[in-house]
């Protein structure tokens, strides 16, 4: 997993460059069709905007991942989603599915306060790692990390014989 989360933000990170210096070049061929687009409309979109301009380029990168976090976190509140949620969302050595519960239960917070902490400690460094490694790296080391962190769970399970289901990585 991790040798396919580093290959693909290598791709990505490489279309991502070149996709930038495109657009440099079109926008520096096109410069004067600015004076005539229309301007957007709407003081809740050009707030947003703002707001999202005004955001590191890290703090952007870990705006996905504290959504998709609030996301499962919601989804487990909801009655009907619980046994999806705990076949996919909690890491089990016994269970059948192994290997996308190492991914997706990296998501998973069962209680508010350890979701929050999570995330503020993601946002308070994200821009220093973002700066050092790129977007598309930090990301594809948050999925690894998980990964192997549940994989390490599923080792002190088997270790230790206990083969309750855990939620997190």
């Amino acid at each position: 997993f991790t040798g396919s989360a580093f290959g693909s933000a290598a791709i990505w990170q490489y279309e991502s460059l070149k996709s930038r210096v495109q657009t440099y070049f079109e926008e520096a061929r096109a410069d004067w069709m600015d004076k005539m687009r229309p301007q957007k409309r709407g003081d809740f979109r050009k707030q947003v905007n703002s707001w999202w301009n005004s955001l590191t380029e890290g703090q952007r990168a870990v705006t996905g991942i504290i959504a998709a976090n609030a996301f499962v976190f919601c989804l487990w509140r909801l009655p009907g989603m619980r046994r999806i949620m705990f076949t996919y969302f909690t890491s089990n050595p016994s269970s059948k599915a192994l290997c996308s519960p190492m991914l997706l239960s990296t998501f998973s917070h069962f209680s508010l306060f350890h979701m929050a902490a999570n995330m503020y400690v993601l946002w308070s460094f994200s821009s220093s790692i973002v700066s050092l490694l790129g977007c598309e790296q930090f990301i594809a080391v948050y999925l690894s990390a998980g990964v192997i962190s549940t994989f390490v769970s599923y080792v002190a399970k088997m270790a230790t014989g206990r083969f309750e289901p855990s939620l997190g990585a």
